[in-house]
């Protein structure tokens, strides 16, 4: 399953907008829009952001 897959599935699960969900769990409020648009993201914020849904929005 890829990242991208993941962040959209949470984000219809939970609601939350992509600019939040961005700012949370990457520190990025265009996170979302970014990976979308073909973003490459390394393995250490994969795992962060993986983490991150893990534990549930914040």
């Amino acid at each position: 399953m890829t990242l991208r897959y993941e962040i959209e599935r949470y984000l219809n699960q939970t609601g939350l907008a992509p600019t939040t969900f961005g700012r949370r769990a990457a520190k990025d409020p265009r996170f979302v829009f970014d990976v979308r648009n073909g973003r490459m993201v390394g393995p250490a914020l994969a795992r962060r952001v993986r983490a991150w849904m893990m534990g549930g929005a914040r």
